[in-house]
């Protein structure tokens, strides 16, 4: 039997293809971190579509047995999200032993579609928007809790992260010095080079007397101790997005901790389940002035799992860019 698909299929389109070079070029940092504060708002004031990202964990193709998320050599993250016309999903896949191939550890796609219509409107590289994004959420919330005037910079971790962190950073406040900490030497050199930072050779050192500390690393162990923390710094953790990992340790969660989600943190984030910590707001209630920042002087923990909504905006900025071309 022939069944009458003619018309279903009629007006459909080609989406647009666009490369990582594409996307960092036609993202505009600015628009980016205005894009990302509404976000936020809007997802703290339900005005978002966005369901808990699903997590599946990939199996070794000659294993005989799925493996647990713990065990996994790799995980699946489908992150669908909706805040007004801006309708996109992200898969990404997370595989730690990448970096010892000499690959990304991280790999992402970008589907952005028409709300309205369903249609696919482009097919994007989602690995320099998610750096980007990601660096703008932390931007935002150092915009909201640290003081004026030049700041220290110390960063965990010294990948793509690192370097969009300390890019976005300078955008919000003048950073007289960036230190550079990671577990392999050499790619904190790399990284410190190319920032314009300098490399340490101990967590510790890096971080005392900072003021702005971000942890970006893909730890199971906290990488972070409270006791190095300068009174009223402010952490931007960003890495350890799973239960079973780690970046602080429990003194650092007993400082004002907030999040991007409180219901992501709570059952996602090991940083907040291990060691019990209170999520006293999200960064949405904060800047929309819901919720009423700590006192003066208070050392405040942003906790960010990196919303779907955040990708979505993102995606959009970039599609408007691509239509503008001359």
């Amino acid at each position: 039997m022939t069944l009458p698909i003619q018309g279903v299929f009629r007006r459909v389109t080609v989406a647009v293809v666009l490369s990582e070079a594409d996307v960092v070029r036609l993202l505009d940092p600015d628009a980016l971190l205005q894009a990302v504060r509404l976000a936020l708002i809007a997802l703290s004031q339900d005005r978002v579509v966005q369901p808990l990202r699903l997590v599946m964990p990939l199996a070794d193709p000659q294993a005989q047995a799925m493996p647990s998320a713990a065990e996994a050599p790799g995980l699946l993250f489908v992150k669908p999200a909706q805040v007004g016309a801006a309708l996109a999903t992200k898969l990404l896949t997370l595989v730690p032993a990448n970096a010892q191939r000499g690959l990304p550890t991280l790999f992402a796609t970008v589907v952005l579609m028409d709300p309205v219509t369903g249609q696919t409107l482009a097919v994007m590289e989602g690995a320099g928007l998610t750096a980007a994004r990601t660096a703008a959420a932390s931007a935002v919330a150092a915009d909201c809790f640290c003081r004026p005037g030049p700041q220290v910079l110390a960063l965990l971790g010294s990948g793509v992260l690192a370097r969009s962190h300390a890019h976005y950073l300078r955008r919000v406040r003048p950073l007289a010095e960036i230190r550079v900490w990671s577990p392999q030497p050499a790619h904190a050199q790399a990284c410190a080079q190319e920032i314009g930072g300098r490399a340490y050779d101990s967590a510790e050192t890096a971080v005392r007397g900072a003021d702005i500390v971000c942890t970006v690393t893909h730890a199971r162990t906290p990488v972070l101790q409270g006791a190095w923390l300068k009174p009223g710094a402010f952490v931007a953790a960003v890495g350890a997005p799973r239960p079973d990992q780690r970046e602080l340790d429990d003194a650092v969660m007993a400082h004002w901790v907030l999040a991007d989600q409180r219901q992501a943190a709570e059952h996602e984030s090991g940083d907040v389940i291990a060691s019990g910590a209170r999520v006293r707001a999200e960064i949405g209630e904060v800047l929309a002035g819901r919720v009423a920042k700590p006192p003066a002087g208070s050392t405040v923990i942003f906790k960010s799992l990196g919303q779907a909504v955040e990708d979505a905006v993102a995606a959009q900025l970039v599609w408007q860019a691509w239509q503008a071309r001359p």
